[in-house]
């Protein structure tokens, strides 16, 4: 099971192909906050909710300084599917190998439906302008967490 990230750690760099299959890594977004959140799959009912409630609140967001990437297990041709179907305007990233969510503490052990499983621990990560963990949220709900960001940050 991978370390969770703390609160004033360095934000672990990473390269993945977006939907369309280019590069995207963290340091394309330095000097910004970025908004890192790993979800488990794709066109499903939870993740869909979450991507279009980011979605809904980029423009807000953007004005604030923060940017948006969503990470999860899915293929790249996955996520365009995924993107094209719901309109999504946030930068949806492909790890089929785990790797970056391991990183992040975004993969292990978790209950669903009171069994014990692996899989993606629905998680996000805020970082800094400096590329340092500002904050770092596990477990959290697809429903009602972009609000519940927005209102932490006093956005």
């Amino acid at each position: 099971m991978s370390e969770r990230l703390q609160t004033g750690d360095v934000a672990p760099a990473f390269s993945l192909p977006d939907a369309d299959g280019h590069e995207v890594s963290l340091s394309d977004h330095a000097g910004r906050k970025v908004i890192v959140y790993f979800y488990p799959a794709a066109l499903t009912p939870g993740c869909t909710k979450q991507a279009c409630d980011f979605t809904d609140n980029l423009d807000l967001l953007a004005a604030s300084g923060y940017d948006v990437i969503g990470i999860s297990p899915d293929k790249p041709e996955k996520l365009a599917k995924f993107r094209d179907k719901e309109s999504l305007s946030v930068t949806l990233l492909a790890d089929p190998e785990k790797k970056v969510l391991e990183t992040y503490g975004a993969y292990g052990e978790k209950k669903l439906y009171g069994k014990t499983v692996t899989g993606v621990i629905r998680s996000t990560i805020i970082v800094d302008e400096q590329g340092k963990v500002d904050r770092a949220l596990y477990n959290v709900k697809a429903t009602g967490h972009v609000a519940k960001i927005i209102k932490d940050l006093g956005l």
